[in-house]
């Protein structure tokens, strides 16, 4: 593309930013038109009733140009300039320009490169990146028997965190107090002014409606059943909020600061209490028309299984969930055992407990191998209390992937633990609003 071209381009744009009329969907709108591999797009208004009459008055293309190097850094980390007029497709003179400006706002800085050669003669390379503490995101893990909060810097950093067990399911009103205790604790603890959080992300443990303002809960969490979570917290907090299930968080936070650093083609599998996939597919979050892809644990195994939640028999949930494996034991033992003591049977070399691990693996098998089959993933990320297990369950997970599916499915793909463990919802809850801070940062230099 031509320069003028491509100027012509963000020009046509910036008109359809101008006239979206309130500034939060003009927020939006800028990440949908400048990102390439993003998550969570809202779209851009295209029809006239969505249009003012001012769509003739651009906004300046510096904000779309700070939007852009914002976004490089933010992805990569450390940059130099040559690399951002690489990755913008912006001219040396505007980069140096933005940068200029950005690091006298102290939203950018600059650094001897870690690489550069210590014989070098002459100037060495600077890498620009993010200023840490120049914003911040706060998250929340909404799950069936604790609320956890964390506070991040805007490249992602953990600075605090805390996790409240309770129970959730039947008392959203608890549930919700204790959120905004820990977020109030977060603030307090760590003296940040309230003007530098970027917003608040909460994830929960059932499906959520695509417009990230309600829950599917009927069944999963019944006490939340008509609960607005997102507009509670905004009028309990007065920030703004953004809600997503808590495997779509995990899926995230893996790609993002994890084990999936770098994939564009992940599935990241979370086994708890509840079962659920997220998965990423060229880059971006697959979501489905509803928004509620990814129910792998409610795929039923057995049809004339137990009887799920969800009710439906033999659910993937109520056979390779720590529950449900604790339930099994129970019933073979004849006295009562807890998913807490699973691990601790598991390195004690109990065989039954090893064999009901291995049987959930293959459950949990057979429904990958679907999954591997239609969306031909590079890695599959096993999260939640059961990856714990580790061998014990991701044997028998490969070996039935390799019968079930085609060889050049899973010639190469991998299939590992999570990194972040029990903090995966938290931080990809916390990375979705992470998601907008190049755009959030620019707008406020721009005012």
């Amino acid at each position: 593309m031509t320069q003028h071209t491509y100027l012509d381009d963000l020009r046509h744009k910036s008109r359809v930013i101008k006239a979206i009329s309130t500034p939060d969907r003009r927020f939006f709108c800028l990440r949908a038109v400048l990102s390439t591999r993003r998550c969570y797009r809202d779209p851009v208004p295209t029809t006239q009733s969505d249009l003012s009459t001012e769509t003739d008055s651009p906004i300046g293309l510096t904000d779309l140009g700070r939007v852009r190097v914002l976004r490089a850094l933010a992805e990569h980390r450390q940059l130099s300039r040559s690399e951002l007029v690489s990755r913008t497709g912006l001219a040396r003179a505007t980069v140096s320009s933005i940068i200029y400006e950005l690091t006298n706002g102290n939203l950018v800085q600059e650094s001897a490169a870690a690489d550069a050669a210590g014989t070098r003669t002459g100037r060495p390379p600077q890498a620009l990146s993010l200023v840490p503490d120049s914003a911040y995101a706060l998250g929340l893990d909404i799950a069936h028997d604790h609320v956890r909060a964390v506070l991040t810097n805007v490249v992602g950093t953990a600075l605090w965190a805390r996790t409240r067990p309770m129970a959730v399911d039947g008392d959203p009103e608890r549930a919700l107090g204790t959120a905004v205790q820990l977020i109030d604790s977060a603030l307090e603890d760590f003296s940040v002014p309230r003007e530098k959080i970027l917003g608040l992300g909460a994830g929960f443990a059932c499906p959520v409606d695509k417009d990230r303002r309600r829950l599917h809960a009927e069944g999963i969490m019944p006490g939340w059943v008509g609960v607005q979570p997102a507009d509670e917290l905004a009028g309990r907090t007065g920030l703004p909020v953004q809600i997503i299930n808590d495997a779509n968080a995990g899926v995230l936070a893996e790609r993002r600061f994890g084990a999936a650093r770098g994939c564009d083609n992940v599935v990241y599998l979370r086994l708890s209490t509840g079962i659920g996939a997220g998965t990423i597919c060229d880059g971006r979050i697959l979501l489905g028309h509803g928004g509620i892809a990814g129910e792998l644990g409610h795929v039923i195994v057995e049809p004339h299984g137990t009887l799920c939640r969800c009710g439906n028999r033999g659910c993937l949930e109520t056979i390779a969930s720590p529950p449900a494996i604790a339930d099994l034991l129970s019933r073979s033992w004849g006295r009562e055992v807890t998913a807490a003591e699973l691990p601790g049977l598991l390195s004690a070399g109990d065989r039954g407990t090893a064999r009901a691990i291995e049987d959930a693996g293959d459950a949990v098998g057979a429904v990958l191998a679907i999954t591997v089959m239609m969306l031909n993933p590079e890695m599959i990320v096993i999260g939640g209390d059961l990856a714990a297990a580790r061998e014990t369950l991701f044997e028998p997970i490969r070996r039935k992937l390799n019968r079930n599916t085609m060889v050049c499915h899973t010639e190469e793909l991998r299939i590992v633990p999570s990194e972040l463990g029990d903090s995966a919802g938290v931080r990809g809850a916390a990375a979705l609003v992470l998601e907008g801070a190049p755009e959030a940062l620019a707008l406020s230099r721009a005012n």
